[in-house]
């Protein structure tokens, strides 16, 4: 008679492990769809202002580099090429900030005066991020991300 006691009270706590898993469930897989999103933003966020960079110190080297907008945007793809939206098979970069699906990164270099008066190079790389999972309104399906940096000339 106690066997049948234990047992059945054993049957209803596996029973309740599972109504609890089952209500925690969702907020996991939330939490888990949450920050790889948020894992991803990041990381767009670091490799176009590492592609500025790099654009700005090409761009830097001489006078003749400063319009040289293809060469800064060879530069720039290369430190972009593992975003999943651009692989090998975007080769050039748009014009300004105008970006879209099959160009999503877009290039700006102009020559400026530095903060020290001396002649600085300005690069400006825009990148669409491609679709990603909206989070209730926390995260967007899509981020355009600009990052600027500004270097000075090499003499």
């Amino acid at each position: 008679m106690m066997a049948t006691r234990r047992n059945n009270a054993n049957q209803r706590r596996r029973g309740n492990a599972i109504v609890e898993f089952s209500f925690l469930a969702a907020w996991l897989i939330f939490l888990f769809i949450g920050s790889v999103d948020w894992g991803f933003y990041m990381y767009s966020l670091i490799s176009t202002q590492a592609a500025a960079r790099i654009g700005a110190l090409y761009a830097s080297t001489s006078p003749s580099a400063v319009v040289d907008s293809a060469g800064v945007c060879v530069y720039a793809l290369d430190q972009l090429r593992k975003m999943p939206n651009l692989g090998s098979n975007v080769t050039s970069c748009g014009n300004g900030t105008s970006v879209s699906a099959s160009a999503p990164v877009s290039i700006s270099v102009t020559s400026v005066t530095g903060v020290d008066g001396k002649p600085a190079a300005e690069v400006s790389v825009t990148y669409q991020t491609p679709l990603m999972i909206p989070l209730m309104k926390l995260l967007p399906k899509q981020v355009t991300i600009t990052r600027t940096t500004q270097m000075r000339m090499q003499s």
